[in-house]
């Protein structure tokens, strides 16, 4: 299996309550509004709730006839997740143009690799630049960027920023920079939150002045870390992923279908056919998506990662149709769609009899081969790699007798 690669210098890029942006980028108007999203598993209760809605006292959590209680003129929107999860998708393609270690973290939120960007882009300013390019024009004025050494870093220093602009912190002066900062920037708990509070420690300076004995023997390992991270010991690098190609297989109902029946039924055959994908044969599935196309322009999306790596249609079909039951879809289903995203090594037995086993290893060397090219022209800016091709093979001189063409995997 091939490494991950790394980078330790990271510039985050996080547009907060992306899903509303999504909404109010494909809705003229919807911004001067009091605005709430609805939660993805229930309509009864708000999901990300606008700025205008929040100075009304609309708060996420709340039920749907509270906040109309609050604010009359609030406007409820469908979620819509595969639109959303489609536009993060489109984001960190364009991330990856510019680097090709790239890492997401929640919807709206990824970092970027920057390790060797100096020698295209040059200052760190330059490669923000590169950054913010890449985002789209609709969320330009509210995308927040940060740069450092390691995520944690990054990450508070994009939470500081103001919409649309940018804070780099310079190479050695990470603890001097997380001193002054508030411990809500932490991973926390609302008790750790509040016990740290009632001691009188708001910064990460504060935390970082106490002893990490002591902190330790109050917190446990979570202590432990997050001293670490408040003290500037912890530089996590940036881990990029390795995209997986897909399996998809697809159902388009001729009339939009409501019935839980149908649809298990629909899903059973989604999967089969699925698993008898070329590009299945000897692996086992580790994460599987369901989404739905329902009437009125809107979706449904089930995300699942089996917590053991199954080739069975029935292990992957049951988590699937528990949620179709405790969180069906808001309305009729007009196409089905299956995706197989991630996939773990096959026993012995399925690769022994995979026939496709070295075809589908071949196709996986050959796009490996193809990417590690697109890196080296991104990073040197021309063609480094060389095909030798027979010219002359009677000539006695080996210059005419071979040459060297530009090699493109």
């Amino acid at each position: 299996m091939s490494r991950r690669p790394t980078s330790s210098l990271a510039a985050c890029v996080w547009i907060p309550l992306f899903p509303l942006r999504c909404e109010e980028a494909r809705h003229e108007g919807l911004a001067t509004y009091p605005t709430a999203l609805l939660a993805p598993d229930t309509t009864r209760k708000l999901w990300q709730v606008s700025s205008l809605a929040r100075h009304a006292g609309v708060k996420p959590g709340m039920t749907v006839s509270q906040a109309i209680g609050l604010c009359h003129t609030l406007r409820l929107i469908e979620p819509d997740p595969v639109h959303y999860d489609e536009r993060f998708a489109s984001l960190l393609a364009s991330l990856n143009q510019v680097s090709p270690v790239v890492e997401s973290a929640e919807l709206g939120l990824a970092y970027v690799g920057t390790d060797g960007l100096e020698g295209i882009f040059g200052k760190p300013q330059k490669i923000i630049d590169a950054i913010r390019q890449t985002v789209g024009p609709s969320d330009r004025p509210t995308v927040r960027l940060g740069f450092g050494l390691g995520k944690f870093t990054a990450w508070v220093a994009a939470s500081r920023a103001k919409p649309g602009e940018a804070i780099i912190v310079p190479l050695s002066a990470e603890k001097a920079f997380l001193a002054s900062q508030p411990i809500s920037v932490l991973p926390l708990d609302s008790a750790t939150h509040r016990r740290l509070r009632q001691l009188a420690i708001r910064t990460l300076g504060a935390l970082a002045a106490l002893p990490e004995e002591a902190v330790t023997a109050q917190f446990g390992a979570m202590g432990r870390r997050l001293w670490r991270l408040a003290a500037g010991y912890i530089a996590e690098p940036v881990e990029g992923r390795i995209a997986p190609e897909p399996i998809v297989a697809a159902l388009t109902f001729f009339t939009p279908v409501g019935e839980r029946e149908l649809l298990a039924h629909a899903l059973d055959q989604l999967i089969a056919r699925a698993l008898k994908h070329p590009r299945r044969i000897g692996w086992r599935v580790h994460a599987v998506r369901l989404r739905a196309d329902l009437e009125g322009s809107s979706s449904w999306l089930a995300a699942i990662l089996l917590k053991d790596p199954t080739a069975a249609g029935a292990r992957i079909a049951a988590p699937l149709k528990t949620r179709l039951e405790q969180s069906p879809p808001t309305g009729a289903v007009e196409r089905l769609v299956l995706e197989f995203t991630a996939f773990a090594p096959g026993t012995s037995e399925l690769q022994l009899f995979a026939r496709d086993a070295q075809a589908a290893a071949r196709a996986g060397q050959q796009r490996a081969l193809q990417s590690a090219a697109r890196e080296i022209r991104m990073r040197v800016k021309r063609a480094n790699l060389y095909h030798v091709i027979e010219v002359q093979p009677w000539s006695r001189l080996p210059e005419r007798r071979y040459a060297l063409i530009d090699y493109e995997p």
